[in-house]
């Protein structure tokens, strides 16, 4: 999407319009505060705790019978009266709504000055896939995204990073991308914005990968393009019982 910078309403219209022609999809995914454009000063921009743009999300993911998900700029109480979240929402068909909020802030621009950084993991499950739900700078840490095994069994199967992630850093975007699809024997989908705002230009590079770093698709660069791809559970089932990597990791 090419976001118009804090215009919410605008941006809801333009994710109906792009989402309309939809049909039998499981996840649709938005970019980083893809209500607003990313927001280092948020005061008078984010929206308020509910905020109307996750309303919204319902009615997408109820009319679409599918999960729909982006991060959103929010305002919520706190103690000291209250406080900014980049927080990643991941929305159902049935209503039920999870959330993620941005662990490492982009200090460069000044995010962590006024956003509060969210402490944990959230891994989701739809559909029989489990997803961890990741945050554009987020990408740049291997670490905190590492898939681990419990039971014999691994975290996760497909990451989702939602990004604002700048035209003149976007190599790094593509190779890390790529390189935490082959760590943690996963898919990974990266969904980045297009256009402008006050300070960056974007060009996209929204792609999705397989487990051997194999891309699966990827939206036209530098212009505002909607793909559809399918991943396949049993191929990454058979792919970590025949290369158990996991199982030898640190």
């Amino acid at each position: 999407m090419d976001l118009a910078w804090a215009d919410p309403a605008a941006n809801r219209n333009k994710v109906r319009e792009m989402v309309s022609p939809l049909r039998d999809v499981d996840i649709i995914v938005l970019p980083e505060m893809f209500s607003t454009g990313f927001a280092t000063q948020p005061s008078g921009i984010a929206e308020k705790n509910v905020p109307e743009s996750v309303e919204f999300l319902k009615g997408v993911a109820s009319e679409k019978n599918c999960a729909v998900c982006g991060s959103i700029a929010v305002e919520i109480p706190s103690e000291g009266g209250s406080e900014f979240r980049n927080r990643f929402y991941f929305v159902k068909p049935d209503g039920q709504v999870q959330h993620y909020d941005k662990h490492h802030l982009f200090t460069y621009s000044g995010e962590h000055l006024r956003f509060t950084p969210g402490e944990e993991r959230v891994i989701v499950e739809f559909r029989g896939i489990r997803i961890l739900l990741q945050v554009c700078y987020d990408l740049r840490f291997p670490v905190f995204s590492r898939n681990r095994m419990v039971d014999d069994r691994a975290d996760y199967d497909l990451i989702l990073y939602v990004a604002s992630w700048p035209v003149r850093r976007v190599d790094a975007w593509d190779a890390l991308l790529k390189a935490r699809a082959i760590e943690n024997l996963c898919f990974v989908a990266g969904v980045n914005r297009v256009g402008k705002d006050p300070g960056n230009n974007y060009n996209g590079h929204s792609q999705l990968f397989d487990p051997m770093g194999k891309l699966l698709a990827a939206c036209k660069e530098d212009q505002e393009d909607v793909q559809v791809c399918e991943i396949d559970p049993d191929l990454l089932d058979i792919f970590r019982k025949n290369f158990p990597a996991l199982g030898d990791a640190d």
